[in-house]
């Protein structure tokens, strides 16, 4: 059995889906094509420890859509890389290894669905929600116990974190 605390204390990079992982899915919208989405505080906080921890772990979001919101998100966290409208993440994330000198296994990845399943299956940390479909959850190393947009890129955050010694550093930040 793969010990995910021994996989993830390589990562370098930490990739992910945007709906179904950082949303819920759900997407409103209106007539004049503005959309919104409902993003969890949770994620973002777990992105503000992670840059917190000095690990200088990447950041990335590859997405099959885009969108206005997705990208003052993405600039709101200070996400170091965003693809949208990717139907080959692959591709893409190769194009982000390239820059960034990195490789597969020193990448985790959080992925929901069909579109997401040849990273998932390429990287060294696969991770998806609980309600992600079954044919990413057979290949993933890590299946969160929270659903998408309930704090799954946060759990995979502390997992990171914990595996690289800095959890208890990051903790005490917050001690009084």
């Amino acid at each position: 059995m793969v010990n995910i605390f021994e996989r993830a204390k390589n990562i370098k990079l930490l990739v992910c889906d945007v709906d179904g992982v950082l949303t819920k899915g759900e997407i409103i919208i209106f007539d004049n094509g503005e959309e919104i989405k409902i993003w969890n505080v949770k994620d973002g906080m777990g992105y503000t420890l992670l840059f917190m921890s000095g690990l200088n772990i990447k950041t990335a979001w590859i997405t099959g859509r885009g969108s206005l919101q997705i990208q003052k998100r993405a600039k709101n966290i200070k996400i170091d890389y965003l693809v949208e409208n990717c139907n080959d993440k692959l591709k893409a994330l190769n194009n982000i290894l390239e820059a960034t000198g990195l490789n597969l296994t020193e990448v985790a990845y959080v992925g929901d669905d069909i579109i997401d399943l040849p990273v998932l299956k390429s990287v060294g940390f696969a991770a998806c929600p609980k309600d992600a479909i079954e044919d990413v959850k057979n290949n993933a190393l890590y299946i969160s116990s929270l659903n998408g947009g309930e704090g799954v890129v946060r759990d995979v955050i502390e997992i990171i974190m914990k595996s690289q010694g800095v959890w208890k550093k990051v903790l005490d930040r917050f001690s009084c």
